[in-house]
């Protein structure tokens, strides 16, 4: 044993343990830190445009997210094959699924991205009533453009997404970690010379670059798929480059297999159904049961996802961590270790998550406010959009602590294959909660205005957190095998871990401290 992998004298190792967990998770929460900073960054700078444009820039980026969102879902389990192949030893069968991930983006987004764009002007036309909705037809021709731009580079942010994931299967995420950062950089300068042209931010003081039409909303989106194209280009040129493929092979697997794709397919269409659910319900929620109360209800809405974004995105990057952890641990035969790193990554995020709270809760107004600009801005309808936008940051920093449950917990089960159950949970309680519990807030209680279907997300969020957490801790997944593998040989004879039932004796398998130790030095390595 090296003295490297040499345990602590501590209770159960734990601060060897925090370590492992924190080299896995810093890249992947800077790398989502960073992706919402630059989200947020873009919103700031579409608000100095005028209120309308936030709400159009979140009605049309949430609604060109939401097929795009069942796609990831399926690419998240990636990152499960790779990570799992890792801990058992055979990580050259890794880049299949990385290729299977671009194959699978192309047909997604020939065959339902692109027609789902030219829908896109009926389906808004339908969504917002013209009797509520100042600018009823400018906001339609906004939110229509954004979308349809962002869901021309729909490709490249899939295939993206794809070698992220495999990336992190890898336990590599340094990789998507500086394609994150500098993709996001280049997003960030792009917007702001598309979106303010000659004209800069007079509000900022920042000047504008001569010769450059202003574009507006227009050029933020087209400023995204910039940005994303560069983010894919660094991981795409190591995944390509000659040292991984003389150590992995990364090349050959280039040509379609339906095998890898079967893979993803079987295991995915869960988490699939689980993402792009949650998104077509909130995308619902946005525009159609907060829009029923104005312009100025989404402005806020939209504001205060953005804050939310600042916080539950770092939550995901551990949720991401927790999935390559409990995935390489499983598959080399350790269900123990990899509950155990789970809950640690639980831990990491509820304290981030709870700070967020009281912040949101102390500084709502103030918050909200940076929202809110433009020169056709009244100040009635400023201080409008701040009342309301403060309202629902309350309902925002009472949910964060248990926010942080569901998000790394949905991560845990997904790394061991659990993917079905949140799935169909997720759909039950999105539509029961979110779409119903919302329409409900509007019809019985109208006077609370969007307050009222904020309550019902809220509700949606305590008890999505709840249900998830008992799901991991009541070990179900833990008889779940997706490899075959020598591993499974010894675990047949190891001894059986407390509190499982008769014949799950394959599902569990006590923690050995010399391979914990080198299974952490293997991580760092």
């Amino acid at each position: 044993m090296s003295k490297r992998s040499t345990p602590i004298d501590l209770p159960d190792g734990r601060l060897h343990a925090l370590r492992e967990v924190w080299f896995i998770a810093w890249p992947t929460v800077l790398t989502m830190t960073s992706y919402t900073l630059m989200q947020f960054m873009d919103g700031l700078m579409v608000a100095q445009v005028n209120p309308l444009a936030v709400a159009a820039q979140g009605n049309g980026g949430i609604w060109s997210f939401a097929p795009i969102a069942f796609a990831f879902g399926f690419l998240t389990v990636v990152n499960t094959y790779v990570s799992q192949n890792l801990g058992a030893k055979t990580p050259e069968n890794g880049p299949k699924y990385a290729w299977a991930s671009f194959w699978f983006s192309l047909v997604i987004w020939l065959v339902v991205l692109l027609p789902f764009g030219l829908c896109l002007p009926w389906l808004f036309g339908h969504m917002h009533d013209p009797a509520t909705i100042k600018n009823y037809e400018e906001l339609i021709r906004l939110e229509t453009g954004y979308a349809q731009i962002l869901i021309l580079g729909a490709v490249i942010l899939m295939a993206g997404k794809g070698l992220h994931h495999y990336f992190f299967g890898l336990h590599r995420p340094k990789v998507v970690t500086v394609s994150a950062l500098v993709g996001n950089a280049v997003n960030i300068i792009a917007n702001y010379v598309l979106i303010f042209g000659e004209a800069g931010i007079p509000a900022w003081g920042i000047p504008g670059v001569p010769g450059v039409p202003a574009m507006g909303l227009f050029g933020a989106a087209i400023g995204t798929v910039i940005g994303t194209l560069v983010e894919v280009a660094i991981p795409a040129a190591i995944f390509l480059g000659p040292k991984m493929n003389a150590e992995l092979h990364s090349r050959s697997a280039w040509r379609p297999a339906w095998k890898p794709i079967k893979d993803i397919v079987k295991i995915g269409w869960p988490a699939a159904l689980q993402f792009g659910n949650e998104i077509v319900c909130w995308s619902l929620f946005m525009t159609v049961l907060v829009g029923k109360f104005g312009a100025d209800h989404m402005t806020a809405g939209w504001a205060t996802l953005k804050f939310m974004h600042l916080s539950f995105m770092p939550a995901v990057g551990f949720s991401v961590a927790v999935t390559s952890l409990v995935g390489k641990y499983i598959g080399a035969g350790q269900p123990e270790i990899a509950a155990a790193r789970a809950r640690l990554g639980v831990g990491m995020a509820v304290v981030y998550m709870t700070g967020c709270a009281v912040i949101f809760y102390v500084f709502r107004h103030e918050l909200i406010g940076w929202f809110v600009g433009g020169s056709d801005v009244t100040a009635e309808q400023a201080e409008r959009i701040v009342t309301i936008g403060a309202k629902l940051m309350i309902c925002a920093a009472i949910f964060q602590t248990v926010d942080a449950f569901g998000i790394v917990y949905t991560g845990g089960l997904r790394g061991a294959g659990d993917t079905v159950w949140p799935g169909i949970v997720t759909v039950i309680y999105s539509w029961t909660f979110i779409v119903a519990g919302g329409w409900a807030m509007t019809v019985l209680w109208p006077q609370l205005e969007s307050v009222g279907p904020w309550i019902g997300a809220s509700v949606y969020i305590i008890i999505y957190g709840i249900t998830m957490s008992w799901r991991f801790e009541s070990g179900r997944w833990r008889s779940i095998k997706l490899l075959a593998t020598p591993q499974k040989e010894a675990m047949a004879v190891a001894p059986i871990g407390p509190g499982l039932p008769a014949g799950a004796a394959d599902a569990s398998v006590r923690d050995i401290a010399e391979s914990m130790a080198e299974a952490g030095e293997a991580a760092e390595d």
